[in-house]
């Protein structure tokens, strides 16, 4: 499979930019703080289901402080509804204290401290770089690894390599939006199972589409 031109990418992206004018972070947050825990609690688990027990647990933990106060056996009960609730309790504590100890209380601007919190990998500090703080992120989960794949905007079946790849073919002003676009078409049309080429606005450009158009 041929990777997209520049040229063909900035289609790619104009015409996503139409189909998802509103495209968005989908967490609610009102601070970093706050989207660096939605973060790690959104993963294996829906954004709508992240929402739904944040919006109970920033009411009743407000800050770095008050989650290093509390243990993970109590915070894990105010999580239960996520995967893998047990280890991100754990891990937000230990971030919270972390944060409290090294960073004067407030989240890191920067990739190499966001990675040192325990339990926040590439894609959290990326999520919490480009939504809280507006630096030119590419945060690579399922979704954009799968559609950046299908459509030729990489070849790789890891999320950094994607990153990369992806990465050199769109401007780096454009990467935080980017992320939006495919996350929604991922979503809304570029489904794992049955991907609805149908209502694709981009299937003249892509490369899977090719492979499978006819079968």
């Amino acid at each position: 499979m041929r990777l997209l031109t520049k040229k063909e990418t900035l289609t790619v992206m104009e015409q996503l930019a139409k189909r998802y004018p509103d495209a968005r972070c989908a967490l609610n947050f009102s601070t970093p703080f706050e989207l660096l825990i939605a973060t790690m609690l959104s993963a294996q688990c829906t954004d709508v289901r992240v929402n739904m027990v944040t919006e109970k647990l920033f009411q009743k933990y407000r800050g770095p402080a008050a989650f290093a106060a509390v243990t993970p056996d109590i915070l894990q009960e105010d999580i239960r509804e996520v995967g893998l609730f047990r280890n991100k309790a754990q891990n937000i504590v230990a971030t919270s204290q972390m944060l409290l100890e090294q960073f004067g209380g407030e989240v890191p601007r920067t990739r190499e401290e966001l990675v040192s919190l325990p339990g926040v990998g590439r894609k959290t500090a990326n999520v919490v770089l480009s939504n809280a703080f507006d630096i030119p992120a590419l945060a690579v989960d399922t979704h954009v690894l799968r559609v950046s794949n299908r459509l030729g905007l990489a070849h790789s079946d890891t999320p950094d390599e994607t990153e990369r790849q992806v990465c050199r073919r769109i401007p780096k002003t454009m990467w935080s939006q980017a992320h939006h676009y495919l996350i929604h078409h991922g979503r809304q049309v570029c489904v794992a199972r049955k991907p609805k080429c149908e209502l694709c606005p981009i299937t003249d450009v892509c490369q899977y589409y090719r492979q499978h158009a006819n079968t």
